[in-house]
Parts: structure tokens; sequence; C-alpha cells
């Protein structure tokens, strides 16, 4: 047996290395040479899989014979007789002045008898997406955000490129801290900040490791984030909600209580102040701490800019944030802003630097927000998507009255209030429609007691501009009668 790595460059008489890089087979191609019937049939086996598998891609140029020869220490007749003998079977196409290539069809003479291969159907999708939790994907900022990575990439220091900080770069962490001061009413510092890849990388950060369970949470919320923390032994106890959030009054032994006071998620509107502060008392006298998940505050249209919670005790709130609803969730970047009392248990538990995001992504966010791209596409998102949310009040009133719409003052989605009893044929029609949404029931916590309402919700932030007028006729189809 002998292996043999071919080299396309390596080339003698009138081959170059610009006409080896044409070849587009890549600088190398393992060839292994085993089995019966010589150095010739072992050749042929080798391209052949190679073809077959993949490895050499349809229209690929082959090396010269005395070239692979030479690599593979055989001689130029063997080679020569094994392309001979595959561009018999259909594998290889020689073409005067430019070489042996793979064929365009990589099947052999023998299958094309038996007709085309069937691709295995597609399974198909939606066609229309109003489910929560994701931007406009065609929405994203291509252009300023491959500016601030070119920027981010000449300015980087040589030390950017080794291990690095598990807290994240320092340009990141100062960036944010001038930002979540300025948009969010955060006050921080960069030492108390720590870089993740998003709000569930916080959590398993979080806990069982630094903080435990029980933990108190809004009676309606992101069921993947429950089973997340039910994963880490976390108990979860629901809180009720009303028109003015979660009632905070109701905490009892929990240390922990998770919030997202700046809009409900997923029934809309903000926490009220007088519990705001009352959820800062309760976790002074109980030694407790407030988990703020901000997770889409940039994003408000009928009401003035509601402050993050961590302002009004820095050491009594960890603050969550990430670029998922802003920018893409594909960046996988987020940020935690610590207690000090817990900086250096969230550093241990982070542990591998496997789990680390990206120190290139985390250098070019600093720049998109240092250079004020983050604040204008901010503000150009929230134009967008308060038109899309008056496109869907507009049709809702036009075509269904007797559907109320809540939670529209801010954020990227609406929850549809339903006749008593009609959810799930609402669902069920939405499916039919070809659309995909989900129920507010899914996101009901089981243990929750408080009065369960039939509604849908609605993301208006996910279809591209062109699909979202399709995606309001087919909810308005989908909806109940009165």
């Amino acid at each position: 047996m002998a292996d043999s790595w071919v080299n396309p460059a390596k080339r003698t008489g009138t081959d170059t290395e610009a006409e080896a890089g044409a070849t587009g087979i890549g600088a190398d191609l393992h060839l292994e040479l085993s089995g019966p019937g010589g150095r010739r049939a072992a050749l042929i086996r080798a391209l052949r899989e190679a073809i077959r598998s993949g490895r050499l891609a349809p229209g690929a140029r082959l090396p010269p014979y005395r070239s692979l020869a030479a690599d593979l220490g055989v001689a130029r007749n063997t080679v020569a007789d094994a392309y001979a003998e595959l561009a018999a079977e259909g594998w290889l196409t020689p073409r005067q002045g430019s070489g042996t290539r793979v064929a365009e069809r990589a099947e052999p003479l023998k299958a094309r008898t038996r007709g085309p291969k069937k691709a295995p159907p597609r399974a198909r999708g939606p066609r229309h997406d109003l489910r929560q939790g994701t931007p406009d994907a065609s929405s994203f900022p291509r252009a300023a955000w491959l500016a601030s990575y070119r920027r981010a990439l000449q300015r980087a220091p040589s030390e950017a490129f080794g291990p690095g900080d598990p807290a994240g770069r320092i340009e990141l962490r100062e960036a944010l801290t001038e930002y979540l001061a300025r948009a969010r009413g955060v006050r921080t510092k960069p030492g108390r900040i720590v870089i993740c890849s998003g709000f569930a990388h916080a959590l398993r950060l979080l806990f069982p490791t630094v903080l435990r369970g029980p933990l108190a949470v809004e009676s309606y919320g992101l069921p993947f984030h429950r089973g997340l923390l039910a994963a880490a032994g976390v108990r979860t106890v629901p809180l009720a909600l009303d028109e003015d959030g979660a009632q905070v009054g109701d905490l009892g032994g929990e240390r922990a209580v998770l919030l997202t006071p700046a809009h409900q998620f997923p029934t809309g509107g903000p926490l009220h102040p007088s519990r705001r502060a009352a959820v800062i008392d309760w976790a002074r006298a109980r030694g407790g701490v407030v988990l703020e998940d901000d997770y889409d505050g940039e994003f408000r249209y009928d009401r003035k800019p509601v402050g993050a919670v961590q302002g009004l005790d820095p050491e009594r709130v960890v603050h969550i944030g990430s670029v998922s609803k802003s920018l893409s969730p594909a960046l996988r970047l987020g940020w935690m802003v610590l207690p000090e009392r817990y900086v250096d248990e969230v550093l241990a538990a982070k542990g591998e630097r496997e789990a680390w995001a990206s120190a290139l992504d985390q250098l070019t966010l600093a720049d998109f927000v240092e250079s004020g791209s983050y604040d204008r596409h901010v503000r150009r998102m929230r134009q967008r998507y308060r038109r899309r949310r008056d496109r869907l009040v507009e049709a809702l009133a036009a075509h269904a009255p007797h559907v109320g719409v809540t939670g529209i003052a801010a954020g990227l989605h609406a929850v549809l209030r339903l006749p008593p009893g009609s959810e799930q044929s609402a669902v069920k029609a939405a499916v039919s429609q070809g659309l995909a949404l989900d129920g507010l029931a899914e996101f009901r916590h089981p243990e929750a007691t408080m009065a369960a309402p039939d509604g849908l919700v609605v993301g208006y932030a996910t279809p591209s501009e062109h699909a979202y007028g399709a995606a309001l006729e087919a909810l308005c189809a989908a909806l109940p009668p009165p």
C-alpha cells in the first residue's frame, strides 16, 4: 500500500503554479493505493472514490500524467491508462489543450442508462413566518459591519489573536460601558461586564454555580429558558402578571427573580415604577438579586424610553443583554453587567475557551458601537418596525376589529387577544394558511394560577419587507370570526 499527497502545484516542463491553482482541486489530494490488481487498478479505485465522495468536484482539473506519476511513484503509462479507463466509464473528460477534468456528471456511463436519480422530496416549511424572537434577517447592515470588521482587524493588537480574557475583549467592554449608560441608564465599569454568547449562555453561567434556586419568574416567558433552568436543577416559581407587570409583592422566600422590566415577554408593557422600586427593596431586604432580561430595550414607539432597573441598584441587579434582536442572533454576542461580588465566580464558571465569543466579532462590535453605526442601525430599524406594527394594527382594524391587540408600545411582537376558547383553532387555521406563529399558551408557566386568556403572539419583525403584506393577509384569514 502507498499513500501520497498529490500536490497540483508540483509541475514539470511548462506547468506553472498559476496553472495549478486553477485546477480547482486545492493544494493537496490524498490518494490511497491499496487492494488487489496492482498499481493501475489501485489508482483507478482511488480516483473513482475521490470523485464519488465529492473530494474531486465536477469540472476539477487533474494533474498531468507526469506530475501525478512522480508524486505517486508509479510509471507515467500507469496514470495515462487509469485516466483513459475512467474517461471511458464517464468519470473523466479529456479536453484538448486543457488537460483531463472530472466529468460534469459524477456518475459512470452504466449508471446513466438507468435514468436520472430523483432527489428526495424536501420538507416544505411555512410560507409566512410571524414567529417572535428574530429580527428581519435581510436588514442586517452588511456594509457597515464589514467596514467595522476591516477597521477592527487593522487595529487589533497581536495579543487579540491569542487565548484572550474570559471577561471578553476590553475594547468591547469599554464600548458597552459608554453605550449602556447612555442608552439604557446602566451604571457600570468595564471590569464588571462579562461577554457571553447570549441570554441562554448567561443563565448557564449563573446557574447553578453562582446562583441557586428557587428562582421566581414571570408567569409568561420563554419555555426554552424554563427548560434550561430545570436541566440545571433550578425550580422556577411563577409570579402573576397584570397591566403593571409582574406582581413582585408576591415574592416569598426566593433569593433571585428573573424579570423582563422594559417590555414583559410576551404580554407586553413595562414594569410599573412602583414595582421597580419594590423589587429593589425586596432584594436589599432579602440579600437577593434581580436578573434583568433586557432583550429588546432599544425598540420603543409610543412611550418614553424605560431605563434599566440596574440603574436603581447596580449591586442588586444582573443586567443581561445581547444583539440578537437589534442586529442578528447569528452573531452570538451578549453581555452580563454584574454586581462586583459575582464577577470572579462567573469568570470561573465560564471555563474552557471554546465557549467564549469570537474575539474578532467582539472587536467588530466595539468599532460598530463606537463609530455610531449601531445607533444609526437601531434608529433605522426602530422606524421600520414601527411601520410594520402600524400595518398590523391597521390590518386588524380593517379585517378583524373584534380582535384586540396589546403590547405594541415597544418590542418586535404583539399579542392578539382572541375570543375565549379560540386559540387552538386559530393556530391550526394559521398552519392551513402556511403561517408560522405561536399561541399565547405556549409561553405560560405550567404552575401559573392566574387566568389564561386566549391569544396569539405575532412577531412582525421576522418577514422581509416584500413578504410582510402577504403574511398579514394570511394572518387575517386565520383569525376566528366575531
